[in-house]
């Protein structure tokens, strides 16, 4: 598996790796720093020695582009900010399919609403289930009652029949 880092990044790390290599650090020592497994700076070293300079340079991530570039992505977030009213649906509901259809007619790409989904993650966004509340509902209203009235309603204790001491069944008697 790629580590986590531009191509840039870890091409300096490798570099840096095998400076301190050349330096005559130990395997351990230069793995625990530049924190990579020993088994990677030998197979760096060795690819060196092979290849050169080219030998450590990052390949290129295998895969298929992204169809949207980097520009339409930003403008898409912005798109979203904006509310699903503001594209012509009825609610400010966004569902992924809602989006894979933004998604085609704004820029002409066409993305299966499951893939919307990965698109929406990849710009820091996550599902959200909307709140179910009644539009008519009264916050005031609401902590009058709890203040108010059920307190007045309340069971009190002592409410119920006393019970009876005796360890025997009323059954049994």
């Amino acid at each position: 598996m790629r580590p986590k880092g531009t191509a840039q990044e870890l091409d300096r790390r490798r570099k840096r790796a095998l400076d301190l290599l050349d330096q005559g650090l130990t395997g351990r020592e230069v793995a625990l720093r530049v924190g990579v497994t020993e088994s990677s700076l030998w197979r760096w070293r060795k690819a060196r020695r092979l290849h050169g300079q080219d030998g450590i340079t990052t390949k290129p991530i295998p895969g298929r582009p992204p169809a949207l570039k980097p520009a339409q992505r930003k403008r898409l977030l912005k798109m979203l900010v904006k509310g699903a009213r503001a594209h012509g649906w009825s609610t400010d509901l966004w569902t992924t399919q809602r989006i894979a259809d933004l998604v085609e007619r704004k820029f002409g790409v066409r993305h299966h609403r499951d893939h919307m989904g990965r698109v929406l993650h990849q710009l820091g966004l996550s599902w959200q289930k909307p709140m179910r509340r009644a539009s008519q509902r009264d916050e005031e209203e609401i902590a009058r009652w709890q203040r108010e009235e059920a307190p007045r309603i309340k069971k009190k204790p002592g409410a119920r029949a006393p019970r009876s001491s005796s360890r025997t069944r009323r059954a049994s008697r």
